[in-house]
């Protein structure tokens, strides 16, 4: 039983680290953009905007809470993919590890100061906040981590 698991937490590890290298590869380049691209018309750009707050915006200026809070769910997030024992979560809590990994560097590298970072967002689509690839991976992992949890209860 232990073999599934290990494999897992591999698969996880790994979500995460890909999460992280992408979001900052994108982010490193759409940052070098003299203007947005329109990929389609206005709908969907990709364009560059700096958030100094948590999801759409808000709170906005308390990127340092935040950031602490994000280092906390991250040891939270790593000790929770070591004890659990279903493969989905620990899965989807890598993608959730690597999405606020990626938020979290942003505010750590992406400032005068440690914490006084934005975070980079970049896909724009016109009736929505934008976001980024850390974004995604949070939101599609926390999706997911409810979906279990209403379909398939603990016992």
């Amino acid at each position: 039983m232990g073999a599934p698991h290990l494999t897992a937490r591999r698969a996880a590890v790994l979500l995460a680290l890909g999460v992280i290298v992408l979001d900052q590869i994108t982010k490193s380049w759409v940052v070098t953009l003299d203007e947005p691209i329109h990929v389609i018309g206005d709908f969907l750009q990709l364009r560059v905007s700096r958030n100094s707050g948590a999801a759409f915006s808000s709170f906005t200026g308390g990127g340092r809470f935040i950031a602490v809070i994000a280092v906390v769910v991250i040891g939270a997030l790593a000790v929770f993919i070591g004890r659990s024992q279903r493969t989905v979560e620990i899965v989807t809590m890598g993608a959730i590890l690597g999405g606020a990994t990626g938020n979290l560097l942003d505010r750590i590298f992406r400032g005068p100061g440690v914490f006084d970072g934005k975070v980079v967002d970049w896909i724009d689509f016109s009736f929505f906040p934008s976001f980024n690839v850390a974004d995604s991976a949070l939101t599609i992992g926390i999706a997911v981590l409810l979906l279990v949890a209403l379909v398939r209860p603990d016992p």
